[in-house]
């Protein structure tokens, strides 16, 4: 298929209309067969459950166009699952993972077009979601509900390449020890969004929260896990029940263990380590791995030995190796590359 008339290593990560998304309906106790669709809005009740009490979910993932011309998506699976999780803690209907895994399927193949070419640095975000669309005044679940997916194809996270980043130790909390955060639930992402805007006022590019009960332990940024590197090369992610578990970190604590044969730990981890580390990265699907350079805890600075204009050496290798099996330079674990064919 010819490819649309884009100036691919010029566009930004923001939403580009394509011409196919996948819409399906829930109503009656039952999921309609769903459609493709070219029409892009989305028309629903004033009084919608997701309009009154937020009750929505959504999934990021990817398409790329490999080294060989083949249009893959990586690990699709993982996000069904994660979004059978989203909906049970949010009493939503369950969208059958076979189906999830297939309108994403569907979806990228019918805007096949809009996939941007190998070695553009651009990539098509894969955008499936849930909300309730029927009227709900009360407080309560609602009936009817719509599972939609759009692409949009994006540029880099990082223009101009990826160089370090300074956070700062928020005063606020992201998630309750017994809440959503461990779901990908749109209301985690409304409350995150004073916080970002006053770190991005205050100077610095994103937030480290704390665990909520004790503000001892390190949690996730407002849309990314952390990972950290001991001065001995073992690869480190936190380990709690309200973190989000993304599947880019969990790939690379795969790609640190069986590609570079680095220890890895899954556990909790105290900021008083922080400072300890030689590396420190977030991961996530937008960026893979963003680094930090710098961690300002009301006015202390924790400056990493990976410094502030590179990545570290640690984390290069596992941006490169896992950037790597997600273009097709390198092989693949069984089951991580779903080929759209």
């Amino acid at each position: 298929m010819e490819k649309k008339n884009i100036d691919w290593s010029n566009i930004g990560f923001g939403y580009i209309p394509t011409d196919k998304r996948f819409v399906s309906n829930y109503k009656n106790g039952a999921w309609d067969e769903g459609t493709l669709t070219s029409d892009a809005t989305v028309t629903i009740s004033e009084c919608a459950g997701v309009l009154q009490y937020a009750q929505t979910c959504f999934e990021g993932m990817k398409a790329y166009t490999t080294e060989d011309g083949r249009i893959v998506t990586f690990r699709p699976d993982l996000n069904a699952a994660r979004m059978v999780s989203s909906c049970e803690r949010l009493e939503m209907p369950v969208f059958p993972e076979d189906r999830f895994v297939q309108a994403v399927v569907d979806t990228v193949k019918a805007n096949e077009a809009y996939v941007p070419p190998y070695g553009s640095g651009a990539t098509l975000y894969i955008r499936p979601y849930m909300f309730g669309s029927d009227a709900v005044i009360g407080v309560k679940p609602a009936n009817e509900y719509q599972f939609r997916v759009f692409v949009t194809p994006v540029g880099p996270y990082f223009k101009g390449g990826v160089k370090p980043i300074t956070i700062r130790v928020c005063d606020y909390d992201r998630a309750a020890p017994h809440g959503t955060g461990h779901i990908k639930a749109g209301l985690n992402y409304a409350m995150s969004l004073y916080a970002i805007m006053d770190a991005h006022r205050q100077g610095y590019d994103e937030n480290m929260y704390l665990d909520a009960a004790t503000r001892t332990k390190v949690e996730e940024t407002g849309g990314a896990n952390f990972l950290f590197v001991t001065k001995d090369n073992k690869v480190v992610t936190p380990k709690s029940n309200s973190i989000l578990p993304s599947i880019t970190r969990r790939s690379l604590l795969v790609v640190a263990k069986d590609y570079l044969g680095l220890d890895v730990e899954e556990r909790e981890v105290y900021f008083d380590e922080v400072k300890d580390f030689a590396e420190c990265g977030l991961c996530g699907t937008a960026a893979v791995i963003s680094p930090v350079g710098k961690i300002v805890d009301h006015g202390n600075e924790i400056c990493f030995p990976s410094g502030m204009t590179e990545m570290g050496p640690i984390t290069k290798k596992l941006y490169e190796t896992l950037t790597g099996i997600q273009m097709g330079r390198i092989e693949a674990p069984k089951g991580w590359i779903k080929v759209i064919e």
